[in-house]
């Protein structure tokens, strides 16, 4: 049987770790290749060079950060992806104002704390809202996604820290989306709530599947990995 290329767009600061629990309940035919974003800030660049790399016709999923990468690979060649999949992401513009403000505030607690105290401190911080509470109890998973945020440097935070505050507004990308599509929550997440995942969907003509993945929060491919392929492997059918 033929193996479809299938492209894995990480989110901040992870890698090839954040998606490897699923792999393996991923169907035989599917051959997958984890991005990485290298020094890129900026996701139009991020975008740029995965379409540099990518064959000629591929499937595309992204996982936070990496979400908004695949709308941007979206906007500028959507004749080479044949399905997305949209996962604990977003699609607007940074917004104006007090929330504006208080979203850059978080974020530079962040790089405070990375810069004054080193990536590992900051990572401590990070991961917990970004899974189900339940979780953070294990001690040996959350060292896992640790590890995995160590493995980048306070410079590359800080470069796709600015990435993502310069992020573009994409609901013009959604609205022309007409291929088979997967939006994707994490039932626990309160950073891309389920919430903002069906007002994605309700922007994409194309009456994407919609999956909320419980009990998970935002890294619910480490979290639940046996359900989210199977979603996948649904999407990918």
């Amino acid at each position: 049987m033929t193996k479809h290329p299938l492209l894995l767009i990480p989110g901040l600061m992870c890698d090839h770790t954040s998606w490897a629990p699923m792999l393996p309940f991923l169907d035989t035919h599917i051959a997958y290749t984890t991005v990485d974003h290298g020094d890129a800030d900026s996701l139009v660049v991020m975008a740029e060079r995965i379409l540099d790399s990518a064959p000629a016709l591929f499937d595309l999923a992204g996982h936070s950060m990496g979400g908004r990468v695949a709308l941007e690979v979206m906007r500028l060649a959507p004749q080479r992806v044949r399905r997305l999949a949209l996962l604990g992401t977003g699609h607007r513009a940074k917004e104006s104002g007090e929330a504006g403000a208080e979203e850059l505030r978080k974020r530079q607690v962040l790089l405070d704390i990375a810069r004054t105290q080193g990536v590992r401190a900051m990572a401590r911080e990070w991961v917990k809202p970004m899974v189900a509470p339940s979780r953070l109890s294990d001690t040996a998973f959350v060292e896992q996604i640790i590890a995995m945020i160590c493995r980048k440097s306070e410079d590359i935070f800080k470069r796709q820290i600015k990435a993502l505050v310069e992020r573009p507004e994409t609901s013009d990308v959604l609205s022309r989306i007409q291929i088979p599509t997967l939006v994707m929550a994490g039932a626990l997440d309160g950073w891309a709530t389920p919430a903002q995942h069906l007002e994605i969907a309700n922007c994409i003509p194309a009456k994407p599947e919609v999956a909320v993945i419980g009990p998970s929060g935002h890294m619910m491919m480490m979290e639940e990995p046996q359900l989210v392929a199977y979603h996948f492997n649904q999407w990918l059918a």
